[in-house]
């Protein structure tokens, strides 16, 4: 191996936490990998870990349960699965850089016999190269002879070999399912004797390549939502730094405010202050000048009289007498003769209201600072919208009118398969090699429902000419099998392998959801219920997690639940704000949730499993069918296009 690749594995194969090589590796939930050693530090520098008894992810932070928390902290890692794949790899860089490129090639027998001979053929079996006399011996051997000798350039691409690490000299062959463990032939005999289910690892190759195809599917999805998440919160992040930035400048302005108000008081109470002090110190100089005035008028009278007195003489008394006796000389105030309505001051004083003004101010909002919190109880996490795959394609003679849609995986590679009415056809839409691909399967008439029968195989209903189709998808489309039905049907949902509900209607015209065999011979309908016509356009349907058939009829304005019997479960028929007004497509998730969608508001409501609305999950344009997959996400089939949204 190149010195260049080997870095680029090393990088590959180095524990994020110490930086070395992997020791004793070991995978998390998470799918991320770590030395047993490094988790276990790791564990013990978390005591919040430690309580909860999980395991959490140094590089993404995700919580791994123990599956026995009550053993010592110390024992938690070792409960981990091992990861033999990446041992594996670690062992075989190991061999790569231990011997050098050129001593790999020289067959290892003449080695050991101090000779060097370039070798012409590779054993898998014994991992040695070999020179011509030496692959004679080994084509002899009684031991040997069977094994596969392959060129000495192939010699990567041949099995890989991993040790017991119990009997080091035996290969790793089996599979113990019981156990969950790798084996191999003295393990099988010794230790796994009582198992039931013992396979050799090669039988498990096409189980394994499923199983990988669909986790690394699920991965790259989740990738890109990962990637589209942190898009998001960065996006909110600068949005909640130029919200915070806004609502300091408003609370600041409401305070100021505030203020203002205080002191527009302040300056109200000081002038009615210097108003009334103005006033009262008036009031007090006029009655000085009263009281001048009445004391020189009393000086001027003593005067008077006092003269009258000195001169003795009677005229002069009587004159005096005179005036007193005939008024002329008042001994009463003179302010008595002051007609104003102005009441007098007679002191000012300032009694502050603190108690009303601290009650005040204790009662006083400036404002409100709400917070949204998401919903974690019922209710769905938001959707997130990762992809938008056009309907059109090549051979098409109409605009796209995507009436129905499903989602497979199919080998590793997500395929969306939807009817398109217009063009009389069944369509495919994937992603191979990271470019868009389609296919489409032209079909009598123009097609309505499609739901998925097997793993990789649908059924679609073609109303007129009464006709159900079933088509394998590999991803692209193969038309496997027609039947022809008694009625035109419009919506199908599997029930068992061998039946399904179809929605349509009868000779007159009314809705009635049909039980089929998979001949297409109607098993039982369901009409009414209490001597109520239940449907009248059961053009949506699907089977919840109970087994269970979700009927959305847009001209009933409701959604009913049924049993495969016939048994009405539940009803959603609402009135008011909430009433449907056209109810299209319909689906249920894996824990039971129902997405309706509404197609004259353009929304995609949430039920519970009972049929209780919990809220609008999303609003988009010209919704008609909704699927929901195992793995979290939910495809809208517009007319024209398919959007694809994870729920985080």
């Amino acid at each position: 191996m190149a010195t260049s690749q080997i870095e680029k594995v090393r990088e590959f194969l180095t524990c994020v936490i110490c930086k070395e090589l992997y020791t004793d590796p070991c995978t998390l939930r998470c799918d991320h990998t770590f030395c047993r050693k490094c988790v276990t530090k790791f564990i013990q520098t978390r005591p919040d870990a430690v309580q909860s008894k999980t395991i959490p992810c140094s590089f993404c932070r995700q919580d791994t349960k123990v599956p026995h928390p009550s053993r010592p902290v110390e024992e938690w890692a070792g409960q981990i699965k091992p990861s033999i794949i990446i041992q594996g790899l670690i062992d075989t860089l190991g061999t790569e850089e231990d011997a050098p490129e050129t001593s790999s090639t020289c067959c290892r027998i003449c080695q050991q016999l101090g000779e060097t001979t370039q070798g012409v053929l590779w054993c898998p079996e014994c991992e040695v190269a070999l020179c011509d006399r030496c692959v004679k011996t080994h084509q002899v051997s009684p031991i040997l002879q069977n094994h596969d000798l392959c060129d000495l350039s192939s010699r990567s691409k041949g099995r890989r070999r991993v040790k017991c690490a119990e009997h080091k000299s035996n290969n790793v062959e089996f599979h113990c399912k019981d156990c969950q463990k790798p084996a191999c032939q003295t393990c099988c005999i010794i230790k796994h004797r009582a198992c039931k289910t013992v396979v050799t690892i090669e039988s498990m190759k096409p189980e394994m390549k499923t199983v990988l195809l669909e986790k690394r599917f699920v991965m790259g999805k989740r990738l890109k939502v990962g990637s589209k998440k942190v898009e998001m919160k960065n996006q909110k992040l600068q949005n909640s730094s130029r919200s915070t930035e806004l609502t300091v400048q408003n609370i600041k302005s409401i305070c100021q405010t505030a203020i203002n108000k205080i002191k527009e008081k302040e300056t109200q109470l000081l002038d009615e202050l210097n108003h009334i002090t103005q006033t009262y110190a008036g009031q007090l100089c006029s009655g000085v000048k009263l009281d001048e005035i009445e004391m020189q008028m009393y000086r001027q009278h003593c005067e008077f009289i006092d003269q009258a007195l000195v001169s003795n003489c009677e005229m002069d008394l009587y004159d005096a007498y005179q005036a007193w006796e005939s008024g002329a000389v008042e001994l009463g105030d003179v302010r008595d003769t002051d007609t104003t309505d102005t009441p007098r001051i007679d002191d000012i004083r300032f009694t502050p209201d603190t108690d009303n003004v601290q009650h005040i101010l204790h009662d006083l909002q400036l404002g409100k600072i709400d917070v949204t919190y998401q919903d974690e109880g019922t209710c769905l996490p938001p959707p997130v919208r990762v992809d938008v795959i056009d309907g059109k394609m090549a051979g098409d003679k109409l605009k796209p009118d995507l009436s129905g849609v499903t989602v497979l995986v199919v080998d590793g590679i997500q395929t969306v398969v939807v009817t398109d009415w217009a063009n009389k056809c069944v369509k495919s839409l994937y992603t191979r090699n990271n470019q868009p691909c389609q296919s489409r399967l032209p079909l009598v008439n123009s097609s309505s429902g499609v739901t998925q029968l097997k793993e990789n195989q649908v059924m679609v209903a073609v109303p007129d000419p009464s006709q159900i189709v079933t088509v394998e998808v590999t991803p692209d489309l193969v038309l496997l099998s027609t039947i022809t039905t008694s009625k035109g049907y419009y919506s199908l949902a599997v029930l068992s392998p061998s039946s399904l509900a179809a929605g349509g209607r009868d000779c007159d015209g009314y809705g009635i959801v049909d039980i089929l065999d998979m001949a297409g011979h109607v098993l039982r309908s369901v009409t009414s219920h209490n001597n109520e016509t239940l449907f009248r356009s059961p053009d949506y349907m699907c089977v919840n997690n109970k087994g269970n058939i979700l009927v959305s009829d847009w001209r009933k304005k409701s959604v009913t639940c049924v049993t495969s019997e016939g048994d009405v479960v539940w009803r959603y028929a609402p009135t008011g704000d909430r009433a449907l007004s056209f109810p299209y497509g319909i689906s249920s998730t894996g824990t039971g949730c129902i997405l309706v969608v509404d197609g004259n508001t353009n929304k995609v409501m949430q039920l519970t499993g009972s049929g209780v609305y919990v809220r609008d999950v999303l609003i988009s344009k010209d919704i008609c069918d909704i699927s929901c997959d195992k793995y979290g996400f939910l495809l809208l089939c517009t007319n024209t296009e398919v959007k694809e949204y994870m729920l985080v």
